[in-house]
């Protein structure tokens, strides 16, 4: 094993200025959930170029990919997911440029030793795991049955520190909207059913709510359209919030208390109301310790100073990739301790020498991660096992 995992590091070590250069073309131009269409594109050449077969426009997705290289050898199936979104007004402010190259990066390298030690590696192009409009492609993944045909999955995150995989919180994405019944506010507005009334009685109704919710559970939102003019009783208000929690069980409770202060708001003002998610639902984090000590391994490797990671209050749609496989989230260091992710300096950092180093690294890491589970049976079955054991104490 040790010969075949130098000649994953090797085939990285031989690629490190296309892997880099094309991390950094990523963000440069970045693009928005379900609009990458160079980033998409660009790892989508490299991935075919080395021989995998590629499926485009995923479970919905325009820009989601799937490449495949079967060994035809009885093996495991190894999942690296890449993601390429960027945020709106911040660019590649959380490092989804390193996300996407690193997991491709390892992919192709994994992919040069599977003929020999047998099973399947797959690259699945993940959009919008920023969510937005039809945000957060790995539950559609999901719920297409394309994470069945993984038995593990593999992603790197770039951040302040190098750290194991966090929990992290469930998260619904809803619109809010109120229809009502305009009038002038001054000659007629006995005539009217008022939207804006209807939008402050809700945002009054979640106020007092939040005393009454677990500690761990959030619940926040704006007003993205609350009327046009003041002499003119709105017929029309819209919102956005989230509602967090611990657990999907726990945060389809308080999606649902929250929907009741809607549906309240609207009788009591006569208007009617609608309350939708814009994105799938994300599920939190079912954490495999023995996953992520496999993580640790590799990283220390790579001379990582790996830490256990702190509770975060985040969330991630690789958290319903989780419920499924074995998964891992963790973060490799690309700047200072007080880095903090959706900034400027973020955004920044995520070109830098310390970037292009979590690419290569986060490349190495991956793959050897790969390689070990298809190679060593026992651990393969204990992580697969350990994950089960979590997953249904859950329930």
């Amino acid at each position: 094993m040790t010969h075949i995992k130098q000649r994953l590091k090797d085939y990285i070590d031989n690629h490190r200025l296309k892997l880099i250069e094309t991390s950094q073309h990523i963000h440069r131009r970045p693009e928005l959930g379900n609009e990458e269409i160079f980033a998409s594109r660009v790892l989508r050449e490299l991935l075919d170029s080395e021989g995998f077969d590629i499926e485009k426009d995923i479970a919905g997705h325009s820009t989601g990919f799937i490449a495949t290289y079967d060994s035809n050898k009885e093996g495991p199936t190894i999942g690296f997911l890449a993601e390429y979104d960027a945020l709106p007004g911040l660019g590649h402010a959380c490092g989804h440029n390193i996300i996407g190259t690193a997991s491709v990066g390892a992919g192709m390298a994994l992919k040069q030793v599977v003929d020999e030690v047998g099973g399947v590696v797959k690259v699945l192009g993940c959009p919008a795991e920023e969510g937005g409009e039809n945000g957060s492609a790995k539950a559609s993944y999901v719920k297409a049955g394309y994470i069945d045909k993984l038995d593990v999955a593999l992603m790197v995150h770039p951040g302040h520190d190098t750290y194991t995989t966090i929990p992290t919180l469930a998260v619904d994405v809803l619109d809010i909207k109120f229809f009502g019944k305009s009038a002038h506010a001054s000659e007629n507005a006995y005539e009217a059913k008022n939207a804006l009334d209807a939008m402050l009685s809700y945002f009054n109704g979640v106020a007092q709510l939040r005393q009454h919710i677990q500690r761990d559970e959030r619940v926040h939102g704006v007003i993205l359209d609350g009327g046009k003019a003041a002499n003119i009783i709105p017929d029309y208000t819209h919102a956005r919030f989230y509602t967090r929690a611990l657990t999907r069980k726990k945060l389809d409770i308080l999606t649902h208390r929250v929907r009741e202060i809607a549906r309240g708001a609207a009788i009591q003002t006569g208007c009617d109301y609608e309350f939708e998610p814009i994105q799938n639902g994300v599920n939190e984090f079912v954490i495999t310790p023995k996953l992520d000590e496999l993580f640790v391994k590799y990283a220390k490797e790579m001379d990582e100073d790996v830490r256990e990671g702190d509770f975060g209050f985040g969330s991630t749609d690789t958290g319903n990739v989780s419920h499924i496989v074995p998964t891992i989230h963790p973060h490799l260091k690309i700047g200072p301790s007080h880095l903090v992710g959706h900034t400027h300096r973020f955004r920044e950092t995520a070109a830098s020498r310390m970037g292009d180093e979590a690419v290569i690294k986060g490349a190495k890491i991956l793959s050897c991660m790969g390689l070990a589970f298809i190679q060593d049976h026992d651990l393969r079955q204990a992580i697969i096992k350990q994950h089960k054991m979590i997953k249904e104490s859950k329930k």
